[in-house]
């Protein structure tokens, strides 16, 4: 999938502005209110990170948390509002599917609550059996 132009992702994190994609998950996104600094911080340090940029200013973000063998769950993935609808989210997740690194895994994962026709269109689906999966969620941890 093609970028329009002037638009790039770089996995490099050096590039990354921290302060942006801060500001957008602890500001603009349902999954992450409120989340510290420095809870982004260590997060960026231990994923992979995907930075989208337009010229040399980062506009959209994702994280990939793997193990670069068997299993991928994206997340933290947005776009700012100003470059949406140029289909910057799908040549994004395009991107990460086809990275070099994350060739060959038994699973990927990700939760959505808005996303899902994005993710449809590589192939994602929903959990065929959600009774195996198990989870805890402390929702406002980020709050308290």
């Amino acid at each position: 999938m093609q970028l329009p132009q002037n638009y790039f992702i770089n996995t490099d994190k050096s590039k990354l502005d921290i302060t942006a994609i801060h500001n957008f998950l602890s500001t603009q996104s349902y999954w992450a209110k409120d989340i510290p600094l420095s809870t982004v911080e260590k997060a960026i340090e231990n994923s992979m990170c995907f930075g989208v940029y337009y010229l040399s200013k980062q506009i959209g973000f994702a994280r990939v948390i793997t193990d670069h063998t068997t299993f991928a769950y994206v997340c933290d993935v947005y776009i700012e509002e100003q470059h949406r609808g140029l289909q910057l989210g799908k040549c994004l997740v395009a991107h990460i599917m086809q990275h070099p690194q994350l060739q060959g895994l038994r699973r990927w994962s990700l939760a959505t609550a808005t996303a899902h026709g994005l993710y449809q269109q590589f192939g994602w689906n929903e959990v065929a059996k959600p009774e195996r999966l198990m989870e805890i969620v402390q929702q406002d941890i980020y709050s308290n």
